[in-house]
């Protein structure tokens, strides 16, 4: 494993210190939550993701409170209006236009062919409608398959992230950009941001116990205009169920070159692992929300951790 910037320049963003804050919350309708996403609609905080391990399948989960520090409240779960296509409801991702609270979900993250949907809440997030299909997969191609979407306002801008392959389990990171400016699109296809081979700790396809590929990108403006992107890893050197880990990546334009940031994200405890999160600005730090376990088929749980991220003079650049 290194903590440099995996074929890029090393003179960029680099995090000065990571504060461990515990876990965010706990759920007391779920035995285990998975995919968090934050929003905050000026004078709320919510935590959308998916609550799992009840009988009756997946639901998306809702916390809401004045700080994000708490005190959280669990609400009733999302009702999902007009998303009868989608049969496993999961890891959405959200944003928060004044009182509007934009969501978008895959059909499901381990099929080929499957779209991306938009719904909107009016209610504070107690409702939302289905508005329509944002993305298309692409059959044949390195989108064949598309899952985990999360939404960005980059320099005043929408923006998707989403993880896409044409096979499953090897999926990459992907970019789209409203060609409106407005959440319902259309959107453009911006191509891939980072891919394996841009990952040296990540497994490769070519491994001989490779588990999975890249996935869960979400994006964040930094206060200084660049990008920060929030991604999951594997790594190659971890036996299974102890692989997954939280990347942090930065770059001058949302569409690339990422630097990685070292060191990733690594669990509170040892042999356990960690995954798919999203990152907000609060009074100029960072604020990592990610879903992490203890291992070996243990539960997920919420959890949080703050980091300052030096800024260098320098613009990112590739090496060489």
């Amino acid at each position: 494993m290194t903590n440099g910037f995996v074929g890029y320049s090393t003179t960029m963003f680099r995090p000065r210190r990571l504060e461990m804050c515990g876990e965010l919350f706990r759920s007391r309708r779920y035995p285990d939550v998975k995919d968090p996403s934050v929003a905050f609609d000026g004078t709320t905080w919510h935590v959308f993701g998916t609550g799992c391990g009840l009988p009756g399948g997946l639901e998306i989960f809702h916390w809401t409170a004045p700080t994000l520090d708490g005190p959280w409240a669990e609400q009733r779960p999302a009702e999902l209006v007009g998303v009868d296509v989608i049969a496993n409801a999961a890891a959405p991702g959200v944003i928060c236009d004044g009182a509007t609270i934009h969501m978008f979900l895959h059909h499901d993250f381990n099929i080929l062919g499957g779209h991306i949907e938009h719904l909107v809440s009016e209610d504070h997030g107690l409702t939302f409608v289905h508005e329509g299909t944002a993305l298309e997969s692409v059959a044949g191609s390195c989108e064949a398959g598309v899952y985990d979407p999360d939404p960005a306002l980059i320099d005043g801008w929408p923006y998707l992230t989403y993880a896409a392959m044409s096979k499953i389990g090897q999926p990459d990171l992907f970019l789209a950009r409203s060609a409106s400016g407005s959440w319902d699109g259309p959107w453009e296809r911006c191509g891939r941001v980072l891919g394996h081979h841009e990952v040296e700790y990540h497994n490769q396809l070519d491994d001989e116990d490779y588990e999975w590929g890249l996935e869960g990108p979400q994006l964040l403006e930094l206060p200084d205009g660049r990008v920060l992107l929030t991604a999951v890893c594997f790594l190659a050197e971890h036996p299974r169920g102890s692989r997954q880990r939280v990347l942090l990546a930065v770059a001058d334009d949302p569409a690339g070159p990422y630097g990685l940031l070292g060191p990733i994200l690594e669990p509170s405890v040892r042999g356990g692992e960690n995954g798919h999160g999203t990152s907000v600005v609060e009074d100029g730090a960072v604020r990592v929300i990610y879903q992490e376990r203890a291992g070996d088929g243990r539960r997920w749980h919420v959890r949080s951790a703050i980091t300052q991220l030096e800024a260098a003079s320098a613009t990112l650049r590739k090496a060489g």
